[in-house]
């Protein structure tokens, strides 16, 4: 027998003020939360019970709306004359394996739009190895790179992404200029199993064997500081490595065709989870934002 879904508390509390004001920003004040959360808790609350309650720009009731404002009214009138029953029941859980790199630069820039959005939901975050698929047995949600063939899970593609060989800008000036894709025969490059070389070289029509020496990183990340200090050539993904071209600590070698390609990488990334995880409203929320932020 499935068991229904009871709206939060805060979604309900919403829904009354914004039906009461006809206004975002006066139930935002209110409520003492921002706009966002405001119709963010709206939109979850008509996801739960499957009906749309405001019809039109200026937050009139649809026929629906009405109705049910007149449940929750009814129902928030007893729990003010119950004020034991008014304590915060605690907030949702939500755990959250996601790969180190994906995290820094993609998801924490951006988290703060969900916390506030849905201030009820705890998150706790906990680091996976990309490729390998090594999480935490706990976790509910998780974020995977690889090739997408996961059978024992179900999963949806967040973000392709294309790779670029990047370097430190001393390392560009001291071993340019970089005109052609042969020009990184002699100079090493760092090596990681998430994005191999062949990719790129095949792009740039070149028959050379994937690299068998110099250093190697199972994270991006790492890749990125250790490109950035020097010691040599990264083939890194462009969204993820946006924080260090952002801050000039790595740079494209050239502007000539071999380096201004954009590769696209054999990989993705895919959130994934469990059967069932999804009858949870705050795993299809968190599941619903995401998608929305990522690009």
């Amino acid at each position: 027998m499935a068991v229904a879904r009871i709206p939060p508390i805060q979604c309900l509390l919403t829904f009354e003020a914004l039906a009461r004001l006809r206004s975002v920003t006066q139930a935002a004040e209110e409520l003492c939360v921002t706009p966002s959360a405001v119709s963010h808790r709206v939109k979850q609350l008509e996801q739960i019970i499957g009906l749309r309650l405001f019809g039109r720009a200026d937050y009139s009731l649809t026929t629906e709306g009405n109705e049910y404002l007149a449940h929750v009214r009814e129902g928030l009138a007893i729990l003010e004359r119950f004020p034991s029953a008014q304590s915060a029941p605690g907030k949702r859980k939500l755990r959250l394996a996601v790969t180190p790199t994906f995290a820094r630069s993609i998801l924490i820039p951006r988290l703060r739009q969900f916390t506030e959005a849905y201030p009820e939901i705890d998150l706790t975050l906990q680091v996976s190895i990309p490729l390998l698929d090594v999480i935490a047995e706990d976790a509910d949600l998780m974020i995977r790179f690889g090739t997408g063939r996961y059978a024992d899970v179900e999963h949806v593609c967040l973000m392709h992404d294309e790779v670029t060989p990047l370097a430190s800008p001393a390392f560009v000036r001291e071993h340019g200029p970089f005109e052609a894709a042969e020009d990184l025969q002699a100079l090493p490059l760092l090596r990681s199993p998430l994005d191999p070389w062949r990719t790129w070289f095949s792009a740039q029509k070149l028959d050379w064997p994937e690299p068998l020496e110099g250093s190697q990183f199972n994270d991006v990340g790492l890749m990125c500081d250790a490109a950035a200090a020097g010691m040599g050539v990264a083939l890194v993904r462009l969204k993820l490595g946006a924080p260090w071209l952002d801050n000039g600590t790595l740079a494209r070698l050239g502007t000539s065709p071999a380096f201004a390609q954009q590769v696209p990488s054999p990989h993705a990334h895919y959130l994934c989870w469990r059967t069932g995880t999804m009858d949870r409203w705050e795993c299809t929320a968190f599941a619903e934002w995401l998608k929305k932020v990522v690009v």
